[in-house]
């Protein structure tokens, strides 16, 4: 990788799922054999900072000691840990406390004094555990920005790159107090002046964009999906603009649900690359987002990571980089792609979400309301069995990561049966097809709630051999409602065959044309998925 000053990971862990110390530490172990140099701990509050205790509260943060152990074990083994803040938004499982003051949304507010005093400490904490004098700050996606309590406090309406230079020029001289070279995503020199739009063909930037990023202040273009070099040459030629000497991040991708997608990281990461040694790039990373809960093992996107730095080697042979891995890591590279399955089995032709996590929302749709059903495909289900006995298989010849193959047989078992389950009840209901009722009553029913027991196990042991146990709740919310949604609808389809109710409700309505050009689609909104009604 001598083509590159910085090659490195980011690990999310501001979605729930907090890597132990130790596990933090195995994969700094591993980054460091495949020739990995950074890696990037993201964390919105997910950190302690003096006099702020509410900031990570209940949330699994990290302390100022174990933030000084990771940076000392990363400098012993050659991977340099550079905090990844967020100084501007996505701060909401802060802002929920009400500590600081608040713009809009997850926004904090411009120009408050308040809101600088924070970030310095913020600063100072990181400042005290990490020797790398590099610095993310984030300032991504502040869609809102100045829409809320900043027009009453500054008489009206502001463009965004007025506040965003604002912002980052206090941002920055607190920045420099600490003897920091500052990072931050670039979308929001994009989003105002594009209809919201961050992907765009080349052309001249507005100046007052261009001149809203400081000197010195070094941007991040993030681009997690284009499989085309041609998107990646648009946007690199326009961040030249910005700076010549802007970061790109990838990704890995974690983050779609409880499984990898190796061959979407591996179909957007490669033509990046190849964009980034023409515009002559110096520093990359891959993220490794943990969007909608941080349900799936970090460790699972190994052979991803390898692929990618063998890539960056200029090694494209496919033969002797599943070799490479097996040597590195005694598994089995082609296992690992096996957990693209539950996501990739169903689903096809024209239309079909290139991310879709149907193994996430056909697992936690409801089987009386499955407003998703209009993407499930009939007669497919079989498909998961096969794909447990294959997930089961490679469990047994991969023994150091059979907790992750061990969750996703468990995934896929547990599709086998619920996959379609909605689907079919309604149908069976609406036709008045009553053995088929009593089938799905008897059979179906109680073979769903057994296996999603064995997931919901797999889950708590995997997330416990890996995270903090904070965020785990989350799960046992989410699934441990399906538990009872399933044998709730199992009691109420045995009331209605017994003559105890005279209809289902539920049952009677028409499921209605969702993303009427996609059979399938990808969502990360639980709440969204689980039910029509409102959470209130």
């Amino acid at each position: 990788m001598e083509n590159y000053n910085v090659f490195g990971a980011m690990v999310d862990m501001s979605r729930n799922a907090v890597m132990t110390v130790e596990a933090v530490k195995r994969f700094i172990d591993d980054l460091e054999k495949m020739g990995y140099n950074m890696l990037m701990l993201y964390t919105e509050d997910t950190y302690e900072v003096d006099g702020e205790p509410y900031f990570g509260y209940m949330r699994g943060r990290y302390t100022k000691e174990e933030m000084r152990e990771l940076d000392a074990y990363g400098e012993a083994h050659g991977v340099e840990l550079i905090p990844c803040m967020q100084t501007l938004a996505h701060l909401n499982a802060y802002i929920r406390w009400d500590k600081t003051p608040v713009d809009i949304a997850d926004i904090l507010l411009v120009g408050d004094d308040k809101t600088y005093d924070l970030i310095d400490r913020m600063f100072k904490t990181l400042s005290e555990c990490f020797k790398t004098r590099r610095i993310h700050i984030g300032m991504d996606e502040a869609w809102m920005l100045g829409r809320g309590k900043y027009i009453d406090k500054n008489g009206g309406y502001e463009h965004a790159h007025s506040i965003i230079r604002k912002h980052l020029t206090r941002v920055v001289e607190i920045a420099k107090r600490y003897d920091y070279e500052v990072i931050m995503w670039s979308d929001m020199y994009f989003f105002p002046w594009t209809d919201g739009k961050y992907y765009i063909p080349k052309c001249e930037m507005p100046k007052e964009y261009v001149d809203a990023l400081l000197p010195g202040v070094i941007p991040v273009y993030w681009d997690y999906y284009h499989k085309t070099e041609d998107n990646y040459d648009n946007m690199m030629y326009n961040h030249r603009q910005l700076s010549k000497d802007f970061w790109f991040a990838g990704a890995v991708w974690t983050g779609n649900g409880y499984m990898p997608h190796h061959k979407d990281s591996i179909e957007t990461m490669l033509p990046a690359l190849r964009m980034a040694e023409k515009y002559e790039v110096k520093n990359v990373f891959m993220t490794m987002w943990g969007d909608g809960g941080g349900e799936c093992s970090r460790f699972a996107l190994l052979p991803s990571l390898y692929h990618l730095a063998q890539a960056a080697r200029g090694n494209t042979d496919e033969k002797k980089i599943k070799e490479g891995f097996y040597e590195m890591f005694g598994a089995y590279y082609d296992d690992f792609v096996l957990l693209d399955l539950p996501d990739s089995l169903c689903g096809s032709g024209q239309g079909v979400h290139p991310f879709s996590n149907v193994s996430k929302y056909a697992i936690l749709s409801d089987t009386f309301n499955g407003w998703l059903d209009y993407t499930i495909e009939k007669g497919v289900a079989h498909r998961f069995e096969n794909a447990a006995k294959k997930l089961r298989a490679a469990e047994r010849r991969n023994p150091k990561y059979a907790a992750i193959f061990h969750t996703a047989a468990c995934l896929a078992s547990l599709l086998a049966v619920k996959y379609d389950l909605g689907l079919r009840v309604r149908e069976a209901y609406q036709s008045n097809d009553r053995e088929a009722l009593t089938r799905i009553a008897k059979v179906d029913y109680p073979k769903a709630s057994r296996r999603l027991c064995a997931f919901i196990a797999a889950v708590e042991a995997q997330w416990l051999a890996e995270n903090k146990p904070a965020g785990l709740d989350v799960q046992h919310i989410r699934l441990g409602a399906v538990k009872e949604r399933l044998d709730y609808c199992r009691r109420t389809l045995v009331s209605y065959l017994n003559g105890d109710v005279a209809s289902i409700p539920e049952l009677c309505e028409e499921i209605l044309p969702f993303y009427a050009k996609e059979r399938s689609f990808k969502t990360s909104k639980t709440m969204e998925i689980m039910t029509p009604s409102v959470f209130l």
